[in-house]
């Protein structure tokens, strides 16, 4: 078989750009020349074709997320979801990591799909798994606790985890568990294009930021995600577990809560 020609290549783009769009294709030189909160603001689509040799045609695409991380062509179906419902019901079935043998429910994720506010947590635990919400036992409990002494109802917000089906015995989510199940969750925040994120835990934060400091070293401090200011507190189960962490993590509340204020 003949290889492509550029020519040839470009009329593929462009008729790809005829059915989507403008904001579809762009170059990773584009995507490195801006900085992500630029991306994300302007609304281009979250991800970009790299550079293509015609010696690899037939191999698969390499496509870049906004983070610059490389994702699969195969996700472009729920990469395009429209709406949380969508993309749920585009991802419950997932067998994509051997958590998936373990499940009971799939927890996607609940709450205001416009919420300015976003928690992230590390994975469901028994009852989660068993009613398909997340923090709904007695970690929820103290969530909604915490929510409400910084003067948010659950409703107002929108909660997800980093993985989506529980780990066994409750254990923390491997790597590659995690790195399966995150792009996900990034693109769930790109559906709701939350204000201010708040990371519950290390687990948490180390999967969406890519921080490899401890957790005492990301308190109280903000960070950036995208278009979303983060900021990194305890989990409710570690709380639960240890008492005296509950007054560094009102100081941690107050400041989410002044920093939305600012917002």
């Amino acid at each position: 078989m003949k290889p492509a020609s550029k020519k040839d290549i470009l009329q593929i783009l462009n008729d790809q750009k005829e059915i989507f769009g403008d904001d579809l294709f762009i170059t990773k030189d584009e995507l490195l020349s801006k900085s992500k909160t630029e991306m994300v603001k302007e609304k281009k689509i979250n991800y970009v074709v790299e550079k293509i040799e015609t010696s690899k045609l037939n191999e698969e695409p390499v496509l870049f997320n906004v983070n610059n991380d490389k994702i699969s062509a195969e996700k472009t179906d729920w990469q395009l979801a429209g709406t949380l419902d969508n993309l749920n019901k585009l991802i419950c079935n997932c067998t994509k990591c051997k958590l998936h043998l373990g499940r009971n429910k799939f927890v996607f994720g609940s709450g205001n799909p416009d919420a300015d506010v976003m928690v992230i947590g590390e994975g469901p635990g028994a009852e989660e798994d068993k009613q398909g919400l997340p923090f709904v036992g007695r970690a929820g409990m103290l969530l909604t606790d915490m929510l409400k002494a910084i003067k948010f109802e659950r409703d107002d917000v929108y909660i997800g985890n980093i993985v989506k089906c529980r780990p066994p015995e409750n254990r923390a989510p491997l790597p590659d568990e995690m790195d399966t199940c995150l792009p996900y969750l990034i693109k769930q925040i790109e559906l709701i294009n939350p204000k201010l994120i708040l990371c519950l835990g290390l687990i948490a934060a180390k999967g969406l930021l890519k921080r490899k400091e401890s957790l005492t070293q990301l308190r109280g401090k903000i960070f950036e995600y995208g278009s979303s200011k983060v900021i990194v507190t305890y989990h409710p189960a570690a709380l639960l577990r240890n008492p005296h962490w509950k007054k560094p993590a009102w100081e941690d509340l107050k400041m989410f809560r002044k920093l939305y204020e600012q917002v």
